[in-house]
């Protein structure tokens, strides 16, 4: 029996010949992907790959990492075949019936903790609903930055909430967190200071064009928003204006072009946007917020 590709080899070189690997398949983060993988085959963080960058995979790890490498090449995301992905800082696991948290997504983080320290409120004991929270991303993000907080979060996903809570509970705040299964706003009583949400947004019929890692691997429940993209914004958006406190914030993030749509809504539903949306790194207008406004 012939021995399993790189059986024999270093940690480095194994890496190095893994990238190239990578790299000839069209992987854009072709080095970063080799050495989360060979980390993860051979239980190595980045200073033990380092420090262990001479020795040699037994045939077990050249298994291993063959196994996961196989996988990566069919295009399923390392965030998935790790079962984690790391989100403003935060190391969050994930689950079928959660979607890999994207930087993208890091904006609707901003946007919010730029609201409330302009509006000198980001130290009070506020109330934060992340309707469709998914893996618990925004949350508990905010809840890392907002130390007298609590978190409610909302999805129609009992898998997701487990997925949320575990990582609430991973990261020390499962005190400051309250998990309901509902649709969106739904199931919330009360009134909240801040409501966010990365809500389903690619139209039905974009979502077989969207990439492999997405389409295939991303609860498609996740991702299709309805003919237009917009049904969840019509749903959320009008639940949010009357669970909002009389100043409350909605931040929510949006697809590409649709921020316009998205503001329209808000607007209609007596919300008053705070400004231009806020673009992400790539420059496209992606966390929309309003206000509403004291009556």
């Amino acid at each position: 029996m012939s021995e399993p590709a790189g059986h024999g080899q270093t940690v480095e070189s194994i890496r190095r010949s893994l990238a190239a690997r990578l790299k000839a398949a069209g992987s854009d983060a072709a080095e970063l992907d080799a050495r989360l993988l060979v980390g993860a085959a051979l239980g190595l963080d980045l200073t033990g790959m380092v420090t262990g960058a001479k020795r040699a995979l037994t045939k077990d790890e050249a298994d291993h990492l063959e196994r996961l490498t196989q996988r990566r090449l069919a295009g399923e995301p390392v965030a998935r075949i790790l079962g984690v992905k790391e989100f403003w800082g935060l190391p969050l696991h994930l689950s079928a019936a959660t979607l890999v948290p994207r930087p993208d997504t890091e904006t609707v983080v901003e946007r919010a903790l730029e609201l409330l320290r302009a509006d000198g409120v980001a130290e009070r004991a506020l109330r934060i609903a992340d309707l469709g929270t998914g893996s618990g991303a925004i949350l508990l993000a905010l809840l890392s930055e907002l130390p007298n907080a609590h978190g409610f979060a909302t999805d129609i996903s009992t898998e997701a909430l487990q997925t949320a809570s575990r990582n609430a509970t991973a990261l020390g705040f499962a005190d400051r967190t309250t998990w309901i299964e509902c649709d969106y706003g739904r199931g919330l009583v009360g009134a909240f200071e801040l409501i966010v949400s990365n809500p389903p947004y690619i139209p039905s019929a974009d979502v077989a064009g969207l990439d492999i890692e997405v389409r295939a691997h991303d609860p498609r429940a996740a991702l299709d928003g309805g003919a237009d993209g917009l049904d969840a914004y019509r749903a959320l958006i009008s639940q949010s204006a009357g669970l909002l406190t009389s100043g409350g914030f909605l931040v929510v993030e949006v697809g590409q072009g649709q921020s316009g749509d998205v503001e329209a809504l808000m607007t209609a539903s007596a919300l008053s946007p705070t400004g231009p949306p806020k673009a992400d790194l790539g420059g496209i207008p992606r966390a929309v917020s309003a206000r509403r406004l004291p009556r």
